[in-house]
C-alpha cells in the first residue's frame, strides 16, 4: 500500500510539476501580438506532433498489432470531436464572446484537454516503470516533467489572451497533469499490465493530440497570423521535440 501511495505521489508530483512552471511562464509572456500568438500555438503543433510520431505510436506499435493502434487513435480522435463540440456548444450560447480572444480561450480549453488525456498513459509509464526498477521509474518521471514544460505553455498562453484571469489559468494547467498521478497509481497497482491496453492508451492520446493539432492549433494559428513565422514556430517545435523524445 505503501509503494502504490508512493508512486502515485511521484506520478502526480512530476505530472503536474512540469506543466505548472510552462503554465507560469506562459501566463508572465507580456507580447500579445497576433504573430507571437501564432508562433506560440504553431509550435506546440510541431512538439506534439513530434510527440505523437516519435513517442506515442512507435511505443503503442511495438506493443500491439497495428489494428489495436489504429482503433485507439480513432477512439482519440472521436473523444476530442465530442469535446470540441461541448466546448463550441458553450461558446455559442453567448454570442457576444464570438471573436479572437473567445477563438484562443476555446483552444486553449481544447488542448488542455488533450494534454490531460495524453498524461495518463505518461502515468501508467511511469508507475509500470517503477515496478521494473526505481531508477527506470525515476528516469521516466524526470523525462516527462520536462516536456511538459513546453505543454503548459501552450494551454497557457491562449487561455490568457482568451481573456482567462492568471490564477484560473494556472489552476487548470495543473488540474491537467493531475492524470499522470492517477495514470501512475493504475501502473504501480497493475504492474504487469497488459501491453495491449497500455498500447490503445497511447494511440488514444495519439489520436485525441493528433485532433488538436490538426483541428485547433494550426488553423488557429494560420488565422492569428499568416507569414514565416509560424512555419518557424511549427518547425522549431517539432525539432525540439525529438530531442526531447531522446533524454
Amino acid at each position: 500500500m505503501d509503494y502504490l501511495i508512493k508512486t502515485t505521489l511521484i506520478g502526480l508530483f512530476f505530472g503536474t510539476f512540469g506543466t505548472t512552471i510552462g503554465g507560469i511562464i506562459g501566463v508572465c509572456f507580456k507580447k500579445t501580438s497576433n504573430k507571437f500568438l501564432s508562433f506560440v500555438l504553431a509550435f506546440a503543433s510541431g512538439l506534439m506532433l513530434a510527440i505523437i510520431c516519435f513517442d506515442l505510436i512507435p511505443e503503442a506499435m511495438e506493443m500491439a498489432s497495428i489494428l489495436n493502434v489504429l482503433v485507439g487513435i480513432m477512439f482519440g480522435v472521436l473523444t476530442m470531436i465530442i469535446c470540441d463540440i461541448i466546448v463550441q456548444n458553450k461558446f455559442n450560447k453567448n454570442p457576444v464572446r464570438k471573436n479572437t480572444a473567445s477563438s484562443l480561450l476555446k483552444t486553449g480549453i481544447i488542448v488542455s484537454i488533450g494534454i490531460a488525456l495524453h498524461n495518463f498513459p505518461e502515468g501508467l509509464a511511469i508507475g509500470s516503470g517503477f515496478g521494473a526498477s526505481i531508477t527506470l521509474g525515476y528516469s521516466l518521471a524526470i523525462a516527462i516533467c520536462l516536456h511538459d514544460i513546453p505543454e503548459g505553455i501552450s494551454m497557457a498562453v491562449p487561455m490568457k489572451n482568451g481573456g482567462m484571469g492568471k490564477i484560473k489559468v494556472v489552476i487548470y494547467v495543473i488540474l491537467s497533469g493531475v492524470t499522470t498521478g492517477i495514470g501512475a497509481f493504475f501502473g504501480a497497482l497493475v504492474g504487469g499490465i497488459s501491453k495491449e491496453v497500455i498500447s490503445i492508451c497511447l494511440s488514444f492520446a495519439a489520436g485525441a493530440m493528433l485532433y488538436i493539432v490538426s483541428g485547433e492549433l494550426m488553423p488557429e494559428s494560420n488565422s492569428l497570423y499568416r507569414g514565416r513565422m509560424t512555419a518557424v514556430g511549427n518547425i522549431f517545435g517539432f525539432l525540439l521535440g525529438m530531442l526531447a523524445m531522446t533524454l
